[in-house]
């Protein structure tokens, strides 16, 4: 069990791990995008926020099971607009269980060749939130923050999922972002220990949970 603390910082972290800014990715990885229907009854692609990227080598020593890979790099992308203040975003997965479209795990098994993905806005400027630098640190199974492995904090949440899948990730709510899951929650990236084992990460459920 893995906490992941963030830092601010001017530097773009290329290529390291971060938490927010922009996905430095292998070129053929496309932004993954849900297709909404906004108010007016046109349906267009929605760029998904990008939460982080773990290079896994940063977490090795403190995965000693190998649970995950520990090389390469892994990214956390999900539809969290609504969740960072745009209430009238049409993206909005709603409690429970998100469906599929609604957030993507990807990996990349080497680091030799990624380019910055950028998502700008038409003016030109950056449409993500600034990058910020992440610290890795071990942690309890049941401990709340954000954390990689172990299980979700929200015994709600475990007794909805059953006690057999991991939270690969989870994700807290976070003042200093205006990252509000309703009055106060989770939301957990989660996964059965085989398939990790097997990085099927196409077999990620990912559910949210507030009180």
């Amino acid at each position: 069990m893995i906490k992941i603390e963030t830092h601010p910082t001017e530097s773009p972290l290329t290529g390291q791990s971060k938490w927010w800014g922009e996905p430095d990715m292998p070129e053929e990885f496309d932004w993954p995008e849900v297709t909404v229907t906004d108010e007016a009854g046109e349906t267009y692609d929605d760029p998904l926020t990008f939460v982080c990227q773990i290079r896994c080598e940063d977490v090795a020593a403190l995965d000693p099971d190998g649970c995950l890979p520990h090389d390469g790099m892994l990214y956390f992308f999900a539809a969290l607009d609504y969740f960072l203040g745009d209430i009238d975003t049409p993206a909005y997965p709603g409690m429970g269980e998100w469906g599929r479209e609604y957030f993507r795990v990807l990996y990349a098994p080497m680091l030799d060749d990624l380019h910055t993905h950028h998502l700008n806005y038409p003016d030109g400027t950056s449409a993500c939130m600034p990058a910020e630098a992440v610290t890795f640190s071990p942690c309890a199974t049941y401990d709340d923050g954000h954390k990689l492995l172990g299980a979700p904090y929200i015994e709600e949440v475990r007794e909805d999922v059953g006690n057999d899948l991991l939270s690969l990730l989870q994700i807290d709510c976070d003042d200093r972002w205006n990252l509000l899951f309703h009055d106060s929650g989770t939301l957990n990236f989660l996964i059965h220990p085989d398939d990790l084992r097997q990085r099927r990460w196409d077999r990620t459920r990912c559910y949210l949970f507030s009180f």
